[in-house]
């Protein structure tokens, strides 16, 4: 009866333990994510030749930490931009990102490319055929394409002070792009017209984009405006003036034969 019973408590025992074994092992076979890399707190010291080192069972198992990983700064991907994107760059520029922007969102969009030793050299002949080459063999940037398609849905006004008389020379004209568009335009890219720009009117400009295409916009002199709070109070008083120079002069030609008929003959009827 005893045997039996301890049989059966050893069947038992042992299933149990293949369970919970089959259990950890699956579980230990997970990947670790982070690493920790410690060393011994005391230096096992040199054992004689052949034999094993000699441990000393407490000392010997202090460790400390010397490095982690899930702390420290994770290294960053390098590509090439094959087109423009915002808060990157253009195309050509070399960007680190990290591998998770990179991968998920460059690489797989098409957007960059690995920075090959062919790539870099492609890049750089689009580069210095950019540059150097003819006007027919250049190549325009996708940032130079984007420029493009702002300057000819542009129009530029060019603020002028009608107190001083000067005329418009293209550094303003750069200025004035550069603070109402946010586009730097170099003066050498910038062409005015032959004569020169005195009075307010309606004028044109023409900006050249890498060398390469050339807009012609609209360009309006117009007087300028303090946007202080004493150039809009003076600017109040003019217009005041104005209104009132305006009704004196209508008032001042008003024909005196307006006046009703009736209104004379009473004047001409005498008095008691």
């Amino acid at each position: 009866m005893w045997s039996t019973s301890r049989h059966v408590l050893h069947d038992l025992v042992r299933e149990f333990t293949k369970k919970t074994h089959s259990s950890v092992q699956c579980f230990s076979q997970t990947s670790c994510k982070n690493t920790v890399v410690v060393e011994r707190w005391w230096q096992v010291p040199l054992s004689k030749e052949g034999r094993p080192p000699r441990l000393y069972p407490r000392r010997h198992r202090v460790y400390k930490v010397v490095e982690d990983t899930k702390h420290a700064p994770k290294e960053k991907m390098e590509l090439i931009l094959s087109q423009t994107v915002a808060k990157l760059g253009g195309r050509g520029d070399t960007v680190f990102v990290k591998k998770s922007v990179g991968r998920n969102n460059l690489l797989a969009q098409g957007l960059a490319v690995y920075p090959s030793p062919e790539n870099k050299a492609m890049f750089a002949e689009e580069l210095r055929l950019l540059h150097e080459g003819r006007p027919e063999e250049r190549i325009q940037t996708r940032t130079g394409q984007l420029t493009v398609e702002i300057l000819k849905h542009m129009e530029l006004k060019v603020e002028k002070r009608t107190s001083i008389e000067y005329d418009i020379t293209k550094e303003m004209v750069c200025r004035q792009i550069l603070q109402k568009r946010g586009i730097f335009v170099p003066p050498h890219a910038l062409r005015l017209p032959e004569e020169s720009i005195k009075d307010l009117g309606d004028y044109w400009c023409e900006v050249t984009v890498n060398g390469i295409d050339t807009v012609r916009i609209p360009m309006s002199v117009v007087p300028f405006e303090d946007p202080t709070a004493t150039g809009r109070k003076l600017l109040k008083r003019k217009k005041q003036e104005e209104t009132v120079a305006a009704a004196v002069q209508e008032a001042a030609t008003v024909p005196e034969a307006t006046i009703p008929e009736a209104t004379q003959e009473k004047d001409k009827e005498p008095h008691d």
